[in-house]
């Protein structure tokens, strides 16, 4: 897995290239124009995607780079109501498990997998103003 992204303001961070990811969440096939979820669990968040990094207490690291990013996708796909809320803890598991295969220590893991389990729920309600606005002008 490799990903590539440049530091912004407001985000953070924004996908400098397409990044694809297995994620086990299967069943469900969204398109969207910032990324696209298909049935058999791929998920490709495409180049331009825009995420704020891991929230809370946690710091944003090399390792938690990828696990942020899907894991804000994920969530975002449920805010606009892509796919519904009950896969959360899919997202929440697909989170610790990058988080692992990136080397992040165990405990770091499982601080971050707890946070999300907790408190995350907020970040999942459909509609929540969090979701990136996305604006385009023709002249």
């Amino acid at each position: 897995m490799r990903i590539s992204y440049i530091k912004i303001k407001n985000y953070k961070y924004e996908l400098s290239d397409d990044l694809e990811l297995m994620t086990g969440i299967i069943g469900f096939r969204v398109e969207h124009e910032l990324f696209d979820l298909y049935p058999n669990g791929l998920l490709i968040i495409y180049e331009g995607y825009k995420w704020d990094g891991v929230s809370g207490p946690m710091i944003d690291t090399d390792d938690s780079m990828i696990g942020g990013c899907g894991h804000d996708a994920g969530y975002q796909m449920i805010r606009l109501g892509l796919i519904p809320p009950h896969t959360k803890n899919e997202w929440d598991n697909l989170l610790r498990v990058l988080f692992k295969s990136c080397g992040m220590n165990a405990f770091r893991v499982w601080y971050a997998y707890k946070a999300v389990e907790l408190f995350g729920s907020s970040s999942c309600e459909v509609g929540d103003i969090h979701i990136p606005k996305i604006l385009t002008l023709e002249c």
